[in-house]
């Protein structure tokens, strides 16, 4: 049975387009069409669409209320169309939190000339957050974080100190990353890079949101940075990030023929040479397998991997690689990332 899609636009060159794409695929239909919010939540109550393709400005009702309200109504994975400038990073940014699984660039010139590479990220990711999305981890993921608790019983314990903290996501984890770090204390003793598939236009409104969040340093990392603790650095979206020394990042362009920039892989990496068995890494949420080779490496210098426990994923990809593979020394609850964090590195 194909995967129905509402389309909630109030431009109807828009619609049609995305109609056409979206109804070029095998396993894709659209059931419905919205001209703004206030008919987009009606809609989505009557035609419980499996997936919604939601626009930002529109009348009657903004496209990030709609999403507030569908959540509550009708939860529903919605993928969010963005311009890509600071101001639509700041309203993509707002409509995750609000309950978004996703986002694509709105581009005019994408969608009138040169379709195929749009078909192809569109459907994907209809598909992908059509079959795995779930309200159920949508409403963990900003559900309030728990009280802090002493170790359970069972929980694992690390011989070795962790002197690196690295966190690789992507579909998702906007949404994950906050709700790490808004917990991880201002004293927390080791540095932590953070690896979110993101476009450039949108990192830089990413890290000062956090950072605004956060009682730790949040910022974009810049080349020739230096790694301290209690401070976090986001990997600059349309480039690599790797450690090019003890402590020291480099930031830079990277191969053309790698699919993610910035890629988990590069920066798990990169930082066995220097860093070895005193690496703690975390796979977060995502679609694809980015982060499973250079969990592979961290794991054959005895460094410990984390992946996130798939329930509580809206995408399980990333993480279902780490496992499927052997290399997660524990998978472990959205809720509990931060405490579990804070219990092993502080000791």
């Amino acid at each position: 049975m194909p995967i129905s899609v509402l389309i909630v636009d109030d431009s109807s060159f828009f619609r049609v387009r995305i109609r056409g794409l979206i109804n070029s695929h095998p396993q894709l239909n659209v059931i419905g069409e919205a001209t703004n919010g206030r008919e987009a939540v009606e809609k989505a109550v009557k035609l419980k669409p499996d997936v919604i393709t939601m626009d930002y400005e529109m009348p009657m009702m903004d496209g990030i209320s709609a999403v507030r309200e569908i959540m509550t109504k009708q939860p529903t994975p919605i993928l969010m169309f963005s311009s890509l400038t600071q101001a639509g990073a700041r309203v993509t940014l707002d409509a995750l939190d609000a309950g978004a699984v996703d986002y694509l660039p709105k581009s005019y010139e994408n969608v009138a000339g040169g379709p195929t590479a749009l078909k192809k990220a569109l459907c994907e990711k209809i598909i992908a957050i059509a079959g795995q999305a779930k309200p159920r981890a949508m409403a963990a993921a900003t559900a309030p974080a728990p009280a802090p608790a002493a170790p359970r019983k069972g929980q694992k314990r690390y011989p070795q100190r962790f002197d690196l903290v690295m966190l690789g996501t992507s579909t998702g984890g906007p949404v994950a990353l906050q709700k790490i770090l808004t917990q991880i204390p201002a004293n927390f003793p080791a540095p932590i890079l953070m690896i979110q598939h993101m476009p450039g236009s949108f990192t830089g409104a990413f890290a000062d949101r956090l950072n605004r969040q956060c009682k730790i340093t949040v910022r974009e990392a810049a080349d020739g940075d230096t790694l301290r603790p209690g401070e976090a650095l986001l990997a600059p979206g349309g480039k690599q990030m790797m450690l090019a020394g003890k402590g020291r990042i480099r930031v830079f362009d990277g191969d053309e023929r790698l699919n993610y920039k910035p890629s988990v892989d590069v920066t798990f990496g990169s930082a066995v040479k220097y860093y070895g068995k005193n690496i703690l890494a975390v796979v977060l949420t995502g679609m694809g397998a980015d982060g499973r080779e250079g969990a592979r490496l961290i794991k054959q210098t005895e460094g410990v991997v984390w992946a996130q426990e798939s329930s509580t994923c809206v995408i399980d990809g990333m993480p279902s690689a780490i496992v499927k593979a052997n290399l997660a020394d524990e998978t472990v609850p959205l809720n509990e990332v931060a405490r579990r964090l804070v219990d092993v590195v502080t000791g």
